[in-house]
Order: structure tokens, then C-alpha cells, then sequence
């Protein structure tokens, strides 16, 4: 929620800014605080971190963007958004709540440790990086390929590292980074791709201030680029763009506050064109429809059934899922079944290699795991 509410702060301070009228003034400003006191609440030094960057370039672009304002004040517009954000930081700290910290102080806590990566998360996030950035050497060009960091992980990460769990496996299915991910899952050549895209859409922000028609079109391209900002800033230290809602936010804003081209040329599809499009569209969304039914069938199963039959029940349904799989190998191994349990065994060794637990029901039964 953090993620996508820092992605989301450049819109509703853009759109309070802009507001010509009283009513799209408040409409703007109650918008800016309601997201600072999601913010605040939910004590992300990410996105507090991508936030505050935000403000202070957002003050520095309006300011240096006032005389292409036609028509505007930027003191007062400026003003009431920095009110807002005051009114929404005092609101989240005064208001009582029922969120269950273990801290006397915790907001004025998470603030003194915005910046502080050695100790705590912090220091865990930098020991996941570098664990992450020694899987990427073994293959920097095209990565490990894309949701494999938590598949490769373990075989490059030391005894004790946080980011495991008593079992050997990721706690999590992604680094706590985008683009650690991107540099150990896709390489380095996608990497650079991605930052070149959003180094090519802030700086294109930047540009033909003065060939504008409206004062309210130099606002939309600030917050393009604070957009931009808040997305590298955030998904620098957690999965942002990995992630569905906070990705599909961000970019939504990014393609529709870019505006068109100037002096770009329009593309006219025949309809047979954009009849095909449609069709795999169609198709695409329903594989996918189909692929999800599938998951949610084998979780049923898994619920409902009988002890064993449930599991095997879920692994048909759902052949991808290692947790499934390994499952029904321990049950078959447990009753001494080894011939049945060497094919879950070896799937669920296929799907993680390196995993502790995999490892051993595989040898259980005579699998050989390799090295």
C-alpha cells in the first residue's frame, strides 16, 4: 500500500497545484493528506524516503517552472500543498489507531532510521544484495531468468543470512529491491534498458517548458518527473514494479501524463489489425484466467480433501507448485512409496534445486541431487 500511494503522491499534488477552482483546490488537498497519512502510517522508510526526495524536487522544478505559469500564483498553489502534507502528517501522529507497534515513539523511530542500513532491516537488505549481486555474476548478461532469485538464492547465500527461513527457502519470492532483481533475474542488458526508459521520460519532462500551450501542461510534466523519482527512489530498497498494483500504477501515470509528441507521427492500424490484437488479447487473458483456476482448484483440494489424496489431488491440478509437490514426495516417502515419491521428489527438486528440504527427501528415496 505504501508503494502504491508514494507512486500515486505526484498526481494529487500535481492536481492540487493545477486546480483553478476551490473545489478541485479541496478536492486536490484532501487527496495529498489522506496519502501522507497513509504514508506516515505505515511506516515504510522507503516510501518515506522516496517521498521527501519528491517534495524537494517538486519545489525545485515549480519554482524554477513559475514564469511558464499563464495566468497562476505558484507561492499560494505551492503553499497549499505543502499545507496539505503538514495537515496529513500532524492528523496520522495525533489520531489514535490500533495498529500494534512495539514502540512508545514508532513513527519519530522509523524517521531517526530513514537513512540507517546498519543495523536491523537495513543491514539485512544490504547483506541480500550483495548475495543477490554474486548470483548475478554467474550469468550477468540475461540473469538468472525472471522469478528465479528465489530458486538460485540459497545456493549463494551463508549460513545465518535473514533473508532465509528455518527450511533453507527465500522468506520472500523477491529481493527487497527492483532492481536487484532486474540485474540478477533479467541482466544487465534489461537493467540498463529500464533505467534508460526512465532516464529518457524525466528528462523529456524537463524539456520545451515554453512551447506549451497552458501553464497546467509544465505541472503535468513535474509530475511525470516526480513520478519517476518516487518510482527509482522506492523500488530501490523494496519490490515495487515486481509487483502488480503499485507497476500497473506507475506506469499508467507515466503513459498518461507524457502526453503526445510533438512533431511525432501518428500509426493508423486497419481494423483486421487491431482485430488480432483483440483476438490475442482474448487469448492471452484467458490462459491466464485458465492458469489461476487451476492454482485456486489445487488450493481447494489441498483444503478439503483427504490428508494424502487431497495433496496428490492439488499436484494434477497444479504441477508448477513446488510447496504441492514436495508435499506429496514426503507423504509417499513416509510410508516407505518411494517409487511414487522419487516423481514428486524430482519435480519439486526441478522447480528448486537448492532447497534444503527438497534435497533431502530426494536422497531419501535415492535422488540424486548433484552438488
Amino acid at each position: 500500500v505504501a508503494h502504491i500511494v508514494a507512486s500515486g503522491l505526484p498526481v494529487t499534488v500535481w492536481c492540487t497545484v493545477a486546480a483553478r477552482r476551490s473545489l478541485g483546490a479541496l478536492v486536490g488537498s484532501a487527496a495529498t493528506g489522506l496519502l501522507t497519512v497513509a504514508l506516515i502510517l505505515s511506516r515504510s522508510r522507503a516510501a518515506w524516503l522516496a517521498s521527501i526526495v519528491f517534495v524537494a524536487i517538486s519545489i525545485i522544478l515549480l519554482l524554477a517552472s513559475r514564469r511558464y505559469w499563464r495566468g497562476g500564483v505558484v507561492g499560494g498553489r505551492l503553499a497549499r500543498v505543502l499545507l496539505a502534507i503538514a495537515t496529513g502528517g500532524l492528523v496520522a501522529v495525533a489520531l489514535p489507531n490500533q495498529l500494534d507497534w512495539n514502540s512508545d515513539s514508532p513513527y519519530l523511530d522509523s524517521a531517526k532510521k530513514v537513512v540507517d542500513y546498519s543495523s536491523g532491516s537495513g543491514r539485512g537488505r544490504i547483506a541480500q544484495y550483495q548475495n543477490s549481486l554474486k548470483m548475478s555474476l554467474s550469468d550477468p548478461i540475461f540473469g538468472t531468468g525472471p522469478g528465479n532469485w528465489p530458486v538460485r538464492y540459497p545456493k549463494f547465500a551463508p549460513g545465518g543470512d535473514k533473508s532465509l527461513v528455518s527450511s533453507g527457502m527465500t522468506a520472500n519470492p523477491w529481493p527487497s529491491s527492483d532492481w536487484v532483481a532486474f540485474v540478477s533475474e533479467r541482466g544487465i542488458i534489461a537493467t540498463l534498458a529500464l533505467a534508460g526508459m526512465f532516464a529518457a521520460i524525466f528528462f523529456r519532462a524537463l524539456r520545451g517548458w515554453k512551447e506549451h500551450d497552458s501553464g497546467e501542461t509544465v505541472l503535468m510534466n513535474i509530475a511525470v518527473a516526480g513520478t519517476v523519482v518516487c518510482v527509482i527512489v522506492v523500488s530501490a530498497f523494496d519490490a515495487v514494479l515486481l509487483l502488480p498494483a503499485p507497476a500497473f500504477l506507475a506506469w499508467m501515470i507515466l503513459g498518461a501524463g507524457s502526453g503526445p509528441r510533438r512533431g511525432g507521427r501518428p500509426v493508423d492500424l486497419s481494423s483486421k489489425s487491431w482485430s488480432l490484437g483483440a483476438m490475442a488479447l482474448v487469448l492471452a487473458c484467458a490462459v491466464g484466467v485458465a492458469r489461476s483456476s487451476a492454482e485456486v482448484k489445487a488450493m481447494w483440494e489441498v483444503g478439503t480433501g483427504a490428508h494424502r489424496a487431497g495433496w496428490v489431488s492439488g499436484a494434477r491440478w497444479d504441477p508448477g507448485s513446488y510447496r504441492i509437490n514436495q508435499r506429496v514426495a514426503e507423504l509417499y516417502a513416509s510410508r516407505g512409496d518411494c517409487a511414487r515419491s522419487k516423481v514428486y521428489a524430482r519435480r519439486a527438486l526441478g522447480l528448486f534445486p537448492y532447497s534444503p528440504q527438497a534435497r533431502r527427501t530426494a536422497r531419501r528415496c535415492g535422488v540424486k541431487t548433484g552438488k
